[in-house]
């Protein structure tokens, strides 16, 4: 079984076969697909997603890369959200998908943090792990996850250094790794993904995004076509790890969902008719 730890299922990529792609991704033994908003416009929508699959589930936050788009009036909505959540047949597994990205650009720089830390502080106070974008702003968003101290979380897609991988590690968050991993020439998430203490890492999809390397075809211009990423992919991704690991896949499955389920407990009650933990994982 497997835990698709970040997948933004509710995109309009998924719209025309949305229960099609579900059920297909059940039967290749993903059980749970969690599904972070990226701004208060989706906060309803993912709910609504999660309400109407039952291996689906939410995290409700404000994306970095959505700051711009936002008001302060926003996080106050989401607080409010969060307060009456408690409630939910199925209560958000996380507060996510925040973080930084100074890819794209710094000069909001200051309303990137400011949400970020104000968010940070909503998962402090709900007891809530979170799910972090983290692009080329790994040692300032280390920084803050030290001054306020959440309950562990993922940190998605990463692609930082060992050091900075085993600083999170000490700050009890796990590292997400997917269709990236899957490419040969990705050096330097591949050695991340063989080499980080196995107890760490979890998978995702990211789907529609980052296409695992079966999905991309390379034109003879050359020119990379990428296909829709999807979280039945998750499978093939998990071989992957396992081959990287020289473990079987049965025993990745198996450790990377105890992970998932160990940062995120708030799936836990949400699994018991479709998850049984293993009794031996290596």
């Amino acid at each position: 079984m497997l835990i698709d730890t970040h997948c933004h299922f509710d995109a309009a990529e998924f719209d025309a076969e949305r229960d099609e792609e579900s059920n297909q991704a059940r039967e290749q033994g993903v059980v749970a697909i969690v599904v972070p908003s990226v701004c208060q416009a989706n906060f309803e929508v993912v709910i609504k997603l999660a309400q109407q699959h039952a291996h689906v589930h939410y995290a409700l936050g404000i994306h970095p890369m959505y700051v711009n788009q936002s008001q302060i009036t926003d996080l106050a909505a989401l607080k409010t959200l969060l307060q009456q959540a408690i409630t939910f047949d199925k209560p958000p597994v996380a507060i996510g998908e925040i973080g930084l990205d100074f890819f794209v650009t710094t000069e909001n720089r200051d309303q990137q943090i400011y949400f970020f830390t104000e968010q940070l502080k909503l998962a402090k106070a709900f007891d809530l792990p979170v799910i972090m974008h983290v692009r080329r702003a790994v040692d300032d968003v280390l920084k803050y996850c030290k001054q306020i101290k959440v309950k562990g979380g993922i940190v998605h897609a990463f692609n930082g250094s060992c050091q900075q991988a085993n600083e999170f590690i000490k700050l009890g968050f796990k590292l997400g790794f997917g269709g990236a991993m899957t490419y040969p020439r990705a050096l330097k998430i591949r050695a991340l993904a063989e080499n980080l203490p196995i107890e760490a890492i979890v998978l995702e999809t990211d789907a529609p995004d980052i296409p695992p390397i079966w999905l991309t075809q390379t034109t003879q211009k050359p020119i990379e076509i990428k296909a829709r990423n999807s979280p039945k992919e998750l499978i093939k991704i998990a071989q992957v790890l396992s081959d990287l690991r020289g473990l079987k896949l049965a025993q990745v499955s198996d450790i990377t969902t105890k992970n998932a389920l160990d940062i995120l407990p708030k799936l836990i009650p949400q699994l018991t008719d479709l998850y049984t933990p293993p009794h031996v994982l290596l």
